[in-house]
């Protein structure tokens, strides 16, 4: 299997540490190896464009070129949506043209020739070898579960940055979530964002566009809302009790609808607890869901066993009548060609008489 320069990213261990736990779970049991950068420094994400276009690139940089110094020969790979935008557009940007690379070098002060590439760990995990190992793991299939697969804005988009899966309607994580065993549904809002830091700075305007979200997986049948963006994860499962305070006071029902990242989700069906991928420190409580799930799995598994078991008892009793019914006309054979030789038999000792007179 590949191996890969990890890029963690400033909410590893903080607002994100329950990817983390997840994502070291999981790759530890399917031995997706990655090594963390050495020395590695925040991407910026959106204060830096929103800062200087050439902090923009260089921090970024920075980091990939000690990862292309340190780690050399291995592409680099972050969980973060955020950071994976960051980094791609400045590898980017780097590759344009020798004037961008000559610029970045000045800027970060170090050799940097942009030779490795950077993928996110959802398209880390969407390669044949990883799926495989993912497969061979599953313990403990989700079936039941429904699952609306939140990418947001950063992960696919701009199409020309990114570059990974379709902009529009992306499918490597519904792929990941039926390899587990859950139910990907269909919804409109897979891509659409989630208001991103603008929660913070404009509640009033942000707060609609994540509840917005809540509306169309519930109206499209979902259990929860699976992502890859740790600030998505933020929005949406720490703001969901807010916006239900405010539906309850509009007469509306409030929303239960807990989020998950896809490496707990995963890690849940290679049989990791809830304490192991840190499922139990979410804001919205999302552990009652997965033990309904559980049971709704165990009552259908049941209910196909004994559908099994009758289906097996009418086919053994149809394969009964069948042989029934073969040895009756076996017998019947038998005896008639015992009757056909006693006839003939008959006739020749009658002829053998007839000619003896």
């Amino acid at each position: 299997m590949k191996k890969y320069a990890f890029f963690p990213g400033c909410s590893a261990q903080t607002t994100g540490v329950s990817f983390t736990r997840s994502t070291e779970y999981v790759a530890e049991r399917i031995g997706f190896e990655m090594t963390e950068i050495p020395d590695w420094n925040c991407c910026g994400t959106s204060a830096a464009s929103l800062t200087s276009p050439e902090l923009t690139v260089a921090l970024p940089a920075r980091s990939l070129a000690i990862s292309e110094r340190e780690l050399p020969g291995r592409d680099v790979v972050t969980a973060c949506a955020g950071c994976f935008r960051s980094l791609k557009t400045s590898l980017v940007y780097a590759r344009e043209s020798e004037e961008n690379l000559a610029h970045l070098r000045e800027l970060i002060d170090m050799p940097y020739e942009a030779k490795a590439n950077v993928v996110s760990l959802l398209e880390a995990f969407d390669d044949d070898e990883v799926r495989q190992a993912i497969s061979q793991k599953v313990v403990r299939k989700l079936r039941t579960l429904k699952v609306a697969c939140y990418y947001g804005c950063a992960m696919v988009r701009p199409a020309g940055i990114c570059n990974f899966d379709d902009p529009e309607d992306p499918q490597s994580m519904d792929d990941l979530m039926r390899l587990i065993g859950a139910e990907p549904v269909d919804w409109a809002f897979k891509t659409e964002c989630c208001g991103a830091a603008q929660q913070m700075a404009v509640p009033k305007q942000a707060r609609p566009m994540i509840e917005r979200i809540f509306e169309n997986a519930v109206a499209n049948g979902a259990d929860c809302i699976v992502t890859s963006c740790p600030l998505c994860m933020l929005n949406l499962d720490m703001r969901e009790a807010e916006i239900n305070r405010s539906r309850k006071i509009r007469g509306e029902e409030p929303f239960d609808i807990p989020c998950y990242y896809f490496t707990e989700l995963i890690g849940l069906a290679f049989g990791g607890t809830v304490e192991e991928l840190g499922i139990d420190i979410h804001f919205h409580p999302a552990e009652l869901l997965l033990l309904q799930r559980e049971l709704d799995a165990l009552n259908l598994e049941y209910e196909e066993m004994i559908a099994a078991a009758e289906e097996k008892r009418k086919k053994d009793e149809m394969a009964a009548k069948i042989a029934a019914k073969k040895a009756e006309k076996a017998a019947k054979a038998a005896a008639a060609a015992k009757a056909a030789e006693a006839k003939t038999a008959a006739e020749q000792t009658a002829e053998g008489e007839g000619a003896a007179r």
